[in-house]
């Protein structure tokens, strides 16, 4: 069977927020830069599946999965996803998954609107999940309210974000990413009792089976990450040279 072997080494799972020309912020990804990612991990053997696909693989044994899996997710829902990343999944095919907070969604300068992340959706190439209603930090509001109100407010958070995603969309939405990376046991029970069935967090390795659900790792993806740098993330011993030219450049 081709997938026997799959993703034995687990799944690396790469979070991007924005793409642009040039870095405008430690957030920003340039084109060029995620351009030479792609190169690189097609011509190294991987494969990028869904992360709906990794996730049931990581949950059942028995789920098929390529070898040498990556997913690619985008926090936030910037506007640049629809304007410098949608013609290069177009083109290439590849799967990524969004995860939106929906309060700045057709509201704030540098979001997509409704209709945008409607149109995203409907290549049947992005999946649309939570990244809860306004991004909060649950750190700083545990500390400011308390405990039965901070509950309430998380529930809230969870709950709004996907309903008004799922109610716009016409997405499933059971995923979550937590906001800055975030989460404790609390938390991952919380999202557990909204039905969430996986999350996600900022914690630079690969995802395996023996990592909980709910607090599932990623790689924080920057523009400095050239494939020299992806190289070594996903646990290659060296890029080509050809890559490493390219990068420090």
């Amino acid at each position: 069977m081709a997938y026997a072997h799959a993703g034995e080494s687990g799944v690396a799972i790469l979070v991007y927020h924005r793409f642009g020309d040039t870095v405008a912020d430690t957030m920003t990804v340039r084109v060029s830069t995620f351009e030479a990612q792609l190169r690189f991990l097609k011509e190294h053997g991987y494969h990028i599946v869904p992360l709906r696909e990794a996730v049931a693989w990581l949950r059942d044994p028995s789920a098929p999965l390529p070898p040498q899996p990556v997913v690619i997710t985008v926090d936030d829902g910037h506007r640049s996803v629809y304007e410098r990343l949608l013609p290069i999944v177009l083109r290439e095919r590849i799967p990524v998954t969004l995860f939106i907070y929906p309060s700045a969604i057709s509201n704030a300068s540098y979001a997509l609107t409704w209709d945008q992340l409607r149109s995203l959706k409907q290549t049947g190439l992005f999946d649309i999940q939570s990244h809860t209603y306004w991004h909060p930090n649950f750190k700083v509001e545990r500390r400011q309210q308390a405990p039965a109100e901070f509950r309430q407010f998380v529930h809230w958070q969870l709950q709004r974000s996907r309903q008004r995603l799922e109610s716009e969309t016409g997405a499933q939405v059971d995923m979550l990413a937590w906001p800055f990376g975030i989460h404790d046991d609390d938390l991952m029970a919380l999202a557990a009792d909204e039905g969430y069935v996986a999350a996600f967090t900022l914690e630079a390795r690969k995802a395996d089976r023996h990592a909980r659900p709910l607090a599932l790792p990623r790689f924080l993806m920057m523009d400095a990450y050239g494939p020299a740098a992806l190289a070594h993330m996903l646990g290659e011993s060296a890029a080509q040279p050809t890559f490493v030219a390219k990068e420090a450049q």
